[in-house]
């Protein structure tokens, strides 16, 4: 564990970063006279980015003099089980971060206190939505990821087929992805992981709903999901490898990919960086939907504690570290996952870049997002949609068989 001490306005402060996969931090700095205190505790910093979070800090203590913020910094792995203890026993910090899924838990069990007065508008519309619960806002979004198409241009061309467009469908996919498999050199036209977070999304795109409206039951077990399993399963071994392929397996997809045998590929923004030393032309579009468009989208916000003491101040620090100039200039500069901001102007260093030259996709996304479903045994219920849909994909059930048997799963889940 390190301690990194800055000066602010004139009083030295101490910010306890936790190192690398190491443990939380240490006790709380004395706050200065006259000043509020904003106790904040967050994941996404660890690990590589403590100091960008601590120029944000700095420059919101100038702009903000009688606020004194006090950073904890705790690794992922054990972000949430010390949250829900904190929380529980009523010493959590002013504020913290919450990705989206664990957001929905902590909105409905009273944990977080509404936030009053925020100017939704500096954010995206689909991703200031996501943090509001029963009509009210408790959280802003604090940054995000999501799926685009990624796809081979090389390949098409070398093919003679037509690259994708924001405009295709499923069949238009399928189409593109049969001319381009050749099973001869191994090199496959599509590949999308047969598991729950393909399928919620894919789901979406047909049309289906995962969960009822109170999230009391699972509904995927219909024609639109049916339709929307026999899609993803239905590529398997024809335009896509299968599991006796190495399919499944660590790096298998990003490995096929930046070799050159692979000409679709759908997954995340994340995994630009990576391919910046491929040895091909390639680029992205939104990806494909059936009777509409989805994406899925990640995201994580951030929010106030509701039994803080501090919560104004604890809101303009979230606020800050949302949507300010300085967090957006600081994200962008370090690749620290991408802001929520609307205003794309201010995104110019990120849009710009060469590779993939078509980066508005990610941004285009975002008017047709798909969110997790979530449920209190959300790592249950995952696992349970993916082993049927994997036992389907492997031929041992029918799809209408593993569909029906996922929902029977998941409803007991919802029950117990």
């Amino acid at each position: 564990m390190r301690i990194l001490r800055f000066a602010a306005v004139g009083v030295t402060v101490a910010l306890a970063l936790t190192a690398c996969g190491q443990g939380s931090a240490t006790k709380e700095a004395a706050a200065p006279d006259g000043k509020a205190v904003v106790r904040y505790m967050n994941f996404s910093s660890n690990d590589g980015h403590e100091k960008d979070l601590t120029a944000i800090v700095n420059a919101f203590q100038t702009a903000n003099p009688d606020i004194t913020v006090q950073v904890e910094t705790v690794p992922y792995a054990d972000y949430f089980t010390k949250l829900q203890t904190a929380v529980a026993g009523g010493t959590a910090a002013d504020a913290f971060e919450l990705n989206y899924e664990n957001f929905v838990t902590y909105a409905k069990n009273g944990s977080l206190a509404e936030l009053k007065d925020v100017d939704g508008a500096v954010y995206k519309p689909s991703l200031y939505s996501a943090f509001s619960s029963d009509g009210k806002q408790y959280g802003v979004p604090e940054s995000f990821s999501n799926v685009v198409l990624f796809y081979n241009k090389t390949l098409f061309k070398q093919a003679g087929v037509a690259a994708p467009t924001a405009d295709w469908t499923w069949k238009d996919e399928q189409a593109a992805a049969t001319k381009l498999t050749n099973k001869a050199t191994k090199t496959w036209g599509d590949y999308q992981p047969v598991s729950y977070n393909e399928f919620y999304k894919v789901l979406a795109q047909n049309g289906g709903e995962f969960l009822n409206a109170d999230r009391t039951a699972a509904t995927f077990n219909s024609p639109q999901g049916v339709e929307a399993a026999n899609f993803l399963v239905g590529k398997v071994g024809k335009t896509m490898p299968t599991e006796a392929d190495g399919a499944g397996t660590p790096d298998f997809d990003s490995k096929l990919f930046k070799s050159g045998k692979l000409a679709m590929w759908h997954t995340g923004i994340w995994m630009f960086s990576a391919l910046a030393d491929a040895k091909f032309d390639w680029d992205v579009v939104v990806e494909p939907g059936n009777t509409k468009k989805a994406s899925a989208m990640f995201a994580n916000g951030l929010v106030v504690n509701a039994a803080s003491k501090n919560a104004t101040a604890a809101q303009k620090w979230i606020t800050y570290l949302s949507s300010s100039d300085e967090t957006t200039k600081t994200r962008l500069a370090s690749s620290w996952e991408l802001p929520p901001i609307a205003d794309e102007s201010k995104l110019k260093s990120y849009l710009d870049q060469p590779k993939p030259a078509n980066r508005a996709a990610v941004f285009t996304a975002l008017e047709s997002p798909v969110l997790p479903p979530v449920i209190e045994r959300q790592q249950e219920m995952q696992d349970a949609v993916t082993q049927e849909l994997t036992a389907a994909a492997a031929g041992r059930k029918t799809v209408e068989k593993a569909l029906a048997d996922a929902q029977t799963k998941v409803n007991g889940l919802l029950k117990k």
